[in-house]
């Protein structure tokens, strides 16, 4: 491998992760490997990301282990979850990805690679009707069930009572068999020199265990002697009971992932050239290559991004962009993968196919953003790390001062030390930022917000200003040119003709307006004119060589700048500014003559105002940004409800100049997003706090759609004001959560130290806790953008 060969990632299962002190494990196990750069461990999800820049040769001499493969098996092909760098060798790839393998297993934990990890549904797998992840659960509490019945009978005054021989029976099973799990766990802790969880659970319930055993041994034959056999059987029945539903619940936070994988189809209808539609071939969707066509049939969903070629339906595109209704698609229009075609036969051309497709990106960017761990959570990892070796020492404490200070009964200070131990929850501290980002951002990907990680998130939630770029934005950004006045002398239809060649290259809205123009009112031989030598001056317009003349097409002030003598036409220009229209300039070089005045016009998107109302409903104060002239921007500000007095509005700033503006506004203190959509627009996305990139039927800008924490999937301001309100809720979520684990274990721990709580309390508290968390954060899955009015 070439030392300067760029770092690839490696992303694989783990199972056996119950707490924040096993993250911290597994975290430091994997990063004291030679050549690992970053490490991030997800508990809620039980997946890790390993970001890995070191020659293969380097880790195997440090003791890697040889791939379990054969010679020349790419890693793609082993399904081990990695994401290969140019340069970076597969073999060496699938080294490494052994290597962090062992690491993981020595740590006392099991890797499973993504792919196996998926097909093993626990939902799915079940023995005699029962899934099988609950048959241990179910054998411990038929097995405790008869323990606990003699504490249920004292609600009555009755006194029912199992004899010591038949407790132990009864309990020993649930401790050494079913509660196996927390020893081997507990074990690899120790190991390891950290604590967590089981090892807490092992400690308190084998104490319980272990001093029922010694009060029946030394008991007098025939004696009935208090056993707490009970007690040790209901805690690991009630924390395997917690485990249970916490990974149920846990499972429910990624349900918008599984949702968008479940919409590839697993066969398309392969259509090759030449051939009829009656001579289709079925194939795997993994078969699919970029130019491949296709035939989708009505009711299916659509296996790849591709252009329409035949045929025009009505595609459901709401899992991917949250649109609820149905969008009309006619030959030549883009469609995305996992759509759902409606009620038209259609032929497509496969255009992007695997980890290309908007499908396939889209759940890229959900998972990035569940993997990153937020500032928070890595300070929540610090207090997990100290944590459980805290926890054993007021453990130890409570028990000296109880036996020796207040001189209780060793029985009674064994108790109280066992309700330390076991009401302690590492757990809900682990589980109360993943579980919410998980919950939050997957909702938000369930009606087109893409929040790319959790930084974004708490940008998001701190924004007091929001800035919309006007075209394409605010508006449809689709202008037309609405007035052509030609100077005295010169014939509408040439000045026309001669804007369209300069323009015809061109994608700017405007040139578009400009050649749409012209093919609606010039006959065809008009439309071959040609200039040459056209360059383009960014935010300014365009000049070239037509028929022997340099012309100048561009914005008033800029000819104006020129030298251009535009005083005739101030009185005009400045009433279809106040229309809100766009006004440019046609100009010869030559003595700077003005040949012609051009007024361009958009419209408002449907939902603009009510976006802008809608933040300033949030406490957010809203500016425009628009390259037009004052007046016409104003016009425009007006329509949209902003109030150009209050400078809500900034006109005539150039492309280059939309960052300087953010950064004057961050300089006065404000935490600014941004809103755009175009390539002009990134360098603003990449200045702002937040950046936020709208999508829409053209399928915006790559380079807005890199540059911006959030990506929406339509092009509805509305969406602007959803991004932010499910980034607020999000990260209160995420604060609820935590104060609510750490008052939890605060409080807790001292009430059993003071023997306030029983250990079986203090075991149902402790697995109610983690539940508690995962739940909260479920409720994020109610949340639901504001309705367009």
């Amino acid at each position: 491998m070439n030392p300067a060969a760029p770092p690839f990632e490696s992303q694989f299962k783990i199972v056996g992760m119950t707490c924040a002190s096993c993250v911290s494990r597994v975290e430091r196990a994997l990063a004291k490997l030679p050549g690992v750069q970053e490490v991030s461990v997800n508990l809620a999800t039980e997946t890790v990301r390993v970001r890995v820049a070191a020659p293969v040769q380097g880790a195997a001499n440090g003791g890697g282990a040889p791939a379990q493969g054969a010679p020349g098996q790419g890693a793609a092909e082993m399904g081990m979850g990695l994401n290969v760098g140019m340069g970076v060798e597969a073999d060496e790839a699938t080294l490494w990805q052994a290597r962090l393998h062992r690491a993981v297993r020595d740590a006392g934990y099991e890797p499973v690679p993504l792919t196996q990890a998926a097909e093993a549904d626990p939902a799915l797998d079940r023995l005699w009707g029962v899934r099988r992840d609950f048959w241990p659960v179910l054998l411990a509490m038929a097995l405790t069930l008869p323990l606990a019945l003699p504490m249920v009978g004292k609600l009555w005054g009755e006194h029912w009572m199992l004899g010591p021989l038949w407790q132990f029976l009864l309990a020993t099973p649930v401790q050494f068999i079913l509660g196996a799990r927390f020893y081997r766990a507990g074990w690899h802790a120790i190991r390891a020199g950290s604590g967590n969880m089981e090892l807490l659970v092992a400690i308190g319930t084998t104490a319980a265990w272990g001093m029922s055993t010694w009060l029946w041994w030394r008991a007098e034959p025939g004696s009935m002697v208090p056993l707490y056999y009970e007690a040790a059987a209901v805690i690991i029945t009630l924390v395997l009971l917690g485990k249970w539903l916490e990974a149920r619940a846990k499972r429910q936070t990624t349900s918008a992932i599984r949702a968008l994988q479940a919409l590839r189809p697993e066969v398309a209808h392969l259509l090759p050239d030449g051939v009829r539609r009656e001579q289709l071939q079925d194939v795997p969707v993994a078969e699919l290559l970029p130019g491949d066509r296709l035939l989708v049939r009505p009711g299916e969903r659509l296996p790849a991004d591709g252009v329409i070629e035949q045929g025009q339906t009505q595609i459901d595109e709401s899992l991917l962009t949250g649109e609820p209704l149905p969008v009309l698609r006619l030959v030549g229009d883009t469609v995305t993968g996992g759509s759902l075609n409606g009620d038209g036969a259609i032929e497509l051309r496969v255009t992007a196919v695997g980890t290309q497709s908007v499908l396939q990106r889209i759940i890229a960017l959900v998972q990035d953003a569940q993997a990153v761990k937020p500032p928070v959570q890595r300070q929540v990892d610090r207090v997990a790390a100290v944590f459980v070796p805290v926890v054993l020492l007021v453990a130890l404490a409570t028990f000296a001062l109880w036996w020796g200070w207040q001189q209780a009964p060793f029985e009674q200070a064994l108790l109280a030390a066992v309700a330390v131990l076991v009401i302690a929850c590492p757990c809900a501290l682990g589980l109360a930022t993943p579980t919410a980002i998980m919950a939050g951002t997957g909702v938000a990907a369930q009606h087109g917000i893409l929040i790319k990680d959790p930084e974004a998130l708490e940008a998001a939630r701190r924004v007091d200003t929001v800035a919309f770029d006007k075209t394409g934005t605010l508006t449809l950004g689709q202008p037309v040119l609405r007035h052509l006045l030609p100077a005295a002398g010169v014939d509408a239809a040439v000045a026309l003709q001669a804007a369209a060649a300069l323009q015809r290259h061109s994608e700017h809205p405007l040139a578009r307006a400009v050649l749409q123009a012209a093919q609606a009112q010039l006959e065809p031989q008009e439309l071959e004119l040609q200039a040459s030598a056209v360059q383009a001056v960014p935010g300014r317009g365009c000049h070239g060589e037509v028929q022997g003349t340099v012309l100048y097409l561009g914005s008033w002030d800029w000819l104006q700048g020129l030298g251009a003598d535009l005083r005739g036409w101030q009185e005009q220009a400045e009433a279809w500014a106040a229309q809100g229209c766009s006004v440019s300039v046609l100009a010869q070089q030559h003595g700077w003559q003005p040949l012609a005045l051009l007024a361009f016009a958009d419209q408002p998107k449907p939902g603009s105002a009510q976006a802008i109302a809608e933040l300033r409903a949030l406490g957010l104060r809203v500016l425009m940004i628009s390259g037009d002239n004052q007046r016409a921007a104003e016009a425009m500000a007006r329509r949209l409800g902003l109030d150009p007095a209050a400078g809500e509005v900034r006109a005539q700033v150039l492309p280059g100049d939309k960052a300087r503006l953010v950064a004057e506004l961050k300089a006065q203190g404000r935490v600014v997003a941004m809103v755009g959509d175009g390539v002009n627009d990134a360098p603003a996305l990449a200045a702002a706090d937040v950046g936020l990139a709208m999508s829409h039927a053209q399928g915006g800008s790559d380079v807005a759609l890199h540059a911006a924490g959030i990506t929406l999937m339509r092009g509805e301001p509305l969406l602007v004001a959803a991004a932010l309100d499910i980034s607020r809720r999000t990260v209160a979520k995420i604060r609820q959560n935590l104060f609510w684990a750490f008052i939890y274990n605060t409080v807790g721990i001292p009430l059993a130290a003071l023997g306030l709580l029983s250990p079986v309390l203090a075991g149902a508290a402790m697995a109610l806790s983690s539940v508690s968390v995962v739940s909260n954060a479920l409720l994020l899955k109610r949340w639901r953008p504001p309705a367009r009015s």
